[in-house]
């Protein structure tokens, strides 16, 4: 009888946790603006290092959220005037695995070093949108206009 109480509050606990990343997701995103996005975390290992999560447009920032967290605050915050797309590319090798179909990476510099951002193919447009978007004023470190993107 202790085995099944045990197990019941087992599979509550979990129902109580996925209940409430739902939850926080929903909060986090009912505003709109958000797109799925994976972030690689880490490039000490080649191919791996990918979180899958979602990111929220935010006046000048892109705020990505871990998918699997209870945290409220992104873990990632991407500045606008700050980002250069360095470069664009398909997943290759173990990244096929570590991100969704049909996802492209895009590499971005940023003062703080240089980033990798995966996202389907039909949010890159809305991404460079966001990017190029910036209010009218001194342009800053990312030049007057987004060049041709360069693929590796």
């Amino acid at each position: 009888m202790r085995a099944v109480t045990a197990i019941g509050i087992g599979v509550l606990t979990l129902l109580c946790l996925l209940a409430a990343i739902y939850l926080r997701r929903f909060v986090i995103t009912r505003g709109g603006g958000t797109i799925d996005m994976t972030f690689r975390l880490t490039a000490s290992v080649p191919g791996r290092g990918w979180s899958a999560g979602f990111a929220r447009f935010a006046g000048r920032e892109l705020r990505w959220y871990r998918l699997f967290s209870l945290s409220w605050r992104p873990r990632r915050v991407l500045l606008r005037p700050e980002l250069v797309v360095a470069a664009k590319r398909q997943p290759e090798g173990a990244e096929r695995v570590s991100v969704p179909p049909d996802s492209v990476i895009l590499r971005i510099t940023t003062p703080r070093g240089p980033v990798e951002i995966a996202f389907a193919e039909a949010a890159l447009s809305g991404f460079l949108s966001w990017l190029e978007a910036a209010p009218p004023g001194p342009v800053g470190p990312r030049g007057s206009a987004t060049p041709e993107l360069p693929t590796r």
